[in-house]
């Protein structure tokens, strides 16, 4: 077979081989056909831990990678969650699964949401969106207890449910949350009452629940990874929103804000992280404090030259990143 065509969209880690003994045609069906949208090697590793772990066929596609924004890192991340399909598939195994109802449906709505969100080239941009959903869907899950059939059911409401494409200050619903406002609603209900059901089994998240949803939300100022988030634009490129002033009277910002804004600078500096930092503050804050916030960034990155980022091998590179998506999970699981 030529190079061109065994050639995959990520490069093929070593740990591949060691750990999960795939071959190059293997991992680039992994890569291109079964996690299309992975961005790292490491998030498809990942997935292939959990699948192992769980003793699930990762060719059958119980889950996903679902980027996430992880507010300790100030930055996206990629994490692996189950998919609706196997959550039913893993409540259906333990042969105390008794059915399930069709859904139930609430009122429809119609409502126009604004926001941030990132266009296709990865730049924020000012959006609106119109969608007609319904207020609420519950599915009843039926399990046997003690030889009697239980019935459990767990309402979900739209507004509570549905993902936001520019984080929790945005919102805007992600695309497929626009394009199947039903479906996606209907898969959040099922999985609600599955956990409600079987909580020992069928504890995790479906991965459609988690798409657009803020991993932990500290208080203190965001850690920014240089290695993770580094680019390597003009970082005086980063400009405030288009409509807003250029500066703001730094007596209206209140003291807190301030001392983000510091922390987030110092942080960036150190890590060589403008972007991510700017990222971060588009996702937390809005008007007149986002305005300052990037101001304060646009001149702290021209008025000192970034610290290089020591270089590593691929290797090392490579582990790294998959330790931070490793702390991710962690993380989640026991938020």
């Amino acid at each position: 077979m030529s190079e061109a065509h065994t050639h995959a969209r990520l490069p093929m880690p070593v740990e591949a081989t060691q750990a999960h003994g795939l071959t190059v045609q293997t991992w680039k069906l992994l890569t291109d056909v079964l996690f299309p949208t992975a961005k790292t090697p490491a998030a498809i590793l990942m997935a292939l831990d959990y699948c192992k772990a769980r003793g699930m066929d990762v060719f059958k596609r119980p889950v996903h990678v679902v980027p996430m924004w992880n507010a300790a890192l100030g930055r996206e991340v990629e994490t692996v969650w189950p998919s609706i399909q196997e959550i039913q598939t893993t409540a259906s195994r333990t042969n105390a699964w008794a059915g399930m109802d069709p859904p139930k449906w609430g009122p429809d709505r119609t409502h126009t949401f604004s926001g941030r969100a990132k266009n296709s080239d990865g730049k924020w941009e000012e959006v609106e969106a119109t969608v007609t959903f319904p207020e609420w869907c519950e599915v009843t899950v039926y399990r046997i207890v003690a030889g009697k059939r239980c019935a459990f059911t767990e309402p979900v409401y739209w507004l509570e449910a549905y993902s936001r494409a520019g984080g929790k200050n945005s919102e805007v619903p992600t695309s497929m949350w626009i394009k199947r406002p039903r479906g996606q609603l209907h898969k959040c209900a099922k999985a609600a009452s599955l956990r409600a059901a079987f909580p020992e089994e069928c504890g995790d998240y479906a991965a459609e629940e988690m798409e657009g949803k803020v991993i932990d939300d500290p208080a203190a100022a965001p850690v920014i990874e240089g290695t993770a988030t580094r680019i390597e634009e003009d970082p005086g490129e980063t400009e405030p929103p288009a409509g807003q002033p250029d500066a703001i009277d730094p007596s209206q910002i209140s003291d807190k804000v301030k001392r983000k804004t510091e922390a987030l600078i110092t942080r960036a500096r150190e890590a060589g992280a403008w972007q991510a930092a700017s990222d971060w503050a588009n996702e937390h804050y809005g008007g007149s404090e986002l305005t300052y916030v990037l101001t304060e960034l646009k001149k702290a990155s021209q008025n000192g030259a970034t610290p290089p980022v020591p270089d590593g091998t691929p290797h090392a590179a490579f582990r790294q990143a998959r330790e931070s998506l490793g702390t991710t999970g962690r993380a989640r699981r026991t938020a």
